[in-house]
């Protein structure tokens, strides 16, 4: 009896492995004939229950002139259709986007123009002694500082000159410079300032021989107006100088700025 049992079971054992050999066998054989019908052109096979391609008539090849009007259909498994790095390639254009964003403001947006006073260059003099009239022709020079990455235009600049509160002389210059990105220049202008009538002593202080030291007080209202890229902004300078009314030409002289209490707003 236990002989029967054990030749049952190794016959089944046996029926199993030669099932799964034949099994082995014919997937190797479909793979072989997948590939070698691979290797054969196109051929339409027309039969009884055949029915020819419409679109391409049994050919194999769609007409050139078909392109743009024939539409394939793909499955909706198909791996073409399901997107890839989508989040990231979001990510990727949210952070440039950022990035020029920042640079076009960073580069266009207007930062500040710095105008300083750099003393006066020179002062000429003239006498009138029959009126008791001293007149001054003030050269002055101011610093202006373009910390912009594109060029500032100085449209205007404009200059009030005060003796005892008083105006003695004004000047207006237009179109006077430009100044480059990053860069700062120097520009220089000139003041005619009169002093007679109420202020005729002054051409005797001046004028004395035995007064050594003929310094004088002015105060100077400088505005200057700055265009660049559309926008306009115009900045005001006041100062307080020391000049020499006896000579034809003089250095600068230390500058007294006006106090923060005494400015305009």
């Amino acid at each position: 009896m236990g002989s029967v049992l054990s030749l049952s079971v190794n016959n089944a054992a046996s029926r199993q492995r030669r099932k799964a050999e034949d099994d082995d066998d014919d997937l190797l054989d479909s793979r072989d004939r997948v590939e070698d019908i691979a290797k054969f052109p196109y051929v339409e096979f027309t039969g009884q229950d055949s029915i020819t391609c419409p679109t391409c008539q049994g050919t194999g090849c769609i007409p050139t002139e078909q392109v743009n009007e024939l539409v394939a259909l793909i499955p909706y498994s198909d791996q073409r259709l399901r997107p890839q790095r989508t989040k990231l390639y979001v990510l990727l254009s949210v952070l440039l986007c950022l990035l020029v964003s920042g640079l076009v403001v960073f580069f266009l947006f207007p930062h500040s123009v710095l105008v300083d006073d750099d003393g006066i260059k020179g002062v000429q003099v003239w006498f009138d002694r029959k009126n008791s009239v001293i007149v001054l022709a003030i050269t002055a020079t101011l610093r202006i500082r373009n910390s912009n990455f594109y060029s500032v235009t100085v449209t205007s600049l404009t200059s009030q000159v005060q003796y005892m509160n008083t105006v003695v002389g004004s000047q207006q210059i237009t179109n006077v410079s430009s100044i480059q990105p990053l860069s700062d220049r120097l520009v220089n202008f000139t003041v005619k300032a009169e002093l007679g009538g109420p202020f005729s002593y002054v051409y005797f202080f001046c004028t004395f021989p035995k007064v050594k030291v003929h310094n004088i007080v002015i105060f100077m209202r400088t505005s200057v107006k700055l265009s660049y890229i559309g926008h306009v902004t115009q900045s005001a300078l006041e100062t307080y100088h020391y000049v020499d009314c006896s000579t034809n030409s003089t250095l600068a002289q230390d500058t007294l700025r006006l106090p923060p209490a005494l400015s305009e707003p």
